[in-house]
């Protein structure tokens, strides 16, 4: 709920600018102003940046001056000004009562229903920030220490390095809620397990301490012969850079792209596939599991002497052991669970059970090919409605059905028996994510 709370934060009062929500009220202390942080690599299904801690800060690699002095005086704004302060509200309250028919085997049904889902907060936030050209001052008063064992290991692995230089703080100790009501069909729109008569109630909290970071800006710092710059346009440079990554929204880019990325999982024994899909399915079911992957995969493509493949759960262990015995091709099967990570931390936590029950009906195949048929229809740019082939959607049981309107509705996409579909304009990321999910997902449980 955090990452809903902080995106929904940035969608608002900077929808078009270069403000990154934190994605981890765990990590909120490592996006500090001077905090170092490091990019991700981007892909097509997430073109926004997006960083990840490093446990580090800029003073902590710096070589200390003569008379002492810190790097404390950053943060004194010009003219004596303190930080900003400001609030932000949203509510939302939604409601739908209905009917619905449905002819089955030459028998009419009609199923009545009712959907409610309201959320409300207020947050006082507090805006810190750092100068740029106060900070780019600090070049001859401070040199980088280049003996630094982090330093040393960030030039050897190529990665790119940026420093916090402003942060969206909370102000004060907030509650936040959400609670979701759905009974009868109108369910469906959200969890397959309801499709039929039944009541589901779903309420989420969560309480932000005070001082906690929300969201930040950071800058590229460039480090050539020992010395260090600031990089003001790091938009003319992103093709460069290899950890940044750089992608165009086609269909036939993001197939490139998964090629790039996941083709070591073709390699794998129907055994390992097994051994896969068991762990995917466990960090889809359990966010902690999830986090857990995710740190080791990092660990052990940034070549850390601290990363260790153990673990005390059953769905990891498997995996872990598996990893721990192929040294050789270690590097690439990490990158591709990150890859598939990274797919799956942009779909919705229904997104999630959806794909669950879709691997239990055997859908998964025929899904596949219709995200891809959609893809097809360049939905990047295109404006307005547009058809799909009918038969993809042509499925054995209503049940299949309503979960595949459901999984691909929740990317953006709506779709119509007849095979017709609208999508919004934020579709094709979210549609390039589910085609990745599922294509791994399909590849994992058809080894055989």
């Amino acid at each position: 709920m955090f990452k809903k709370v902080t995106q929904s934060l940035v969608n608002q009062i900077d929808p078009k600018g270069d403000l990154v929500p934190v994605q981890s009220i765990l990590d909120h202390e490592h996006f500090r102003l001077l905090c170092l942080v490091r990019r991700k690599r981007k892909t097509i299904f997430c073109p926004s940046p997006r960083y990840k801690r490093t446990c580090y800060r800029f003073d902590d690699v710096l070589l200390p001056r003569e008379d002492d002095k810190s790097t404390e005086f950053l943060f004194l704004n010009e003219a004596g000004q303190g930080s900003r302060q400001f609030t932000v509200k949203k509510s939302f309250s939604d409601k739908v009562d209905g009917s619905l028919s449905l002819c089955v085997d030459s028998t009419r049904v009609k199923v009545q229903g009712a959907f409610s889902l309201s959320k409300g907060w207020s947050i006082r936030l507090e805006k810190n920030h750092i100068s740029v050209p106060r900070l780019d001052a600090l070049r001859t008063e401070r040199k980088l220490n280049v003996n630094h064992s982090f330093i040393k290991q960030l030039q050897k692995t190529g990665q790119n390095l940026y420093i916090v230089h402003e942060t969206i703080e909370n102000s004060e100790e907030t509650s936040f809620e959400e609670s979701t009501k759905a009974d009868g069909s109108f369910a469906a729109q959200l969890y397959a397990e309801l499709c039929t008569k039944g009541t589901r109630e779903s309420n989420e909290s969560i309480i932000i301490p005070k001082g906690c970071t929300l969201a930040f800006r950071a800058i590229h710092l460039t480090i050539t012969d020992g010395s260090w710059d600031l990089d003001y346009f790091p938009g003319e440079i992103s093709k460069k850079f290899v950890s940044d990554g750089f992608s165009q929204g086609t269909l036939g880019t993001l197939k490139a792209e998964v090629g790039q990325n996941l083709t070591i999982l073709l390699k794998l024994s129907s055994d390992l596939c097994v051994v896969f899909l068991r762990a995917i399915k466990g960090v889809m079911r359990d966010r902690n599991l999830f986090h857990e992957l995710s740190q080791k995969m990092e660990a052990v493509l940034d070549e850390t002497d601290s990363c260790e493949l153990k673990t005390e759960s059953p769905d990891l262990k498997d995996l872990l052991s598996s990893l721990q015995d192929s040294s050789r091709h270690l590097l690439k099967l990490a990158g591709a669970i990150t890859y598939t990570l990274d797919a799956l931390d942009e779909l919705t936590e229904n997104q999630l059970l959806l794909l669950l029950e879709s691997l239990e009906e055997k859908i998964v195949s025929q899904q596949l090919k219709l995200v891809e048929s959609i893809l097809e229809n360049d939905i990047e740019s295109r404006k307005g409605g547009f058809s799909v082939d009918a038969s993809l959607f042509s499925f054995s049981q209503e049940k299949d059905e309503k979960i595949t309107i459901a999984l691909v509705g929740m990317s953006g996409v709506k779709l119509q028996k007849d095979g017709s579909a609208v999508c919004t304009e934020e579709a094709f990321s979210a549609t390039a994510a589910l085609y990745v999910s599922l294509y791994v997902l399909d590849l994992l449980s058809n080894s055989d």
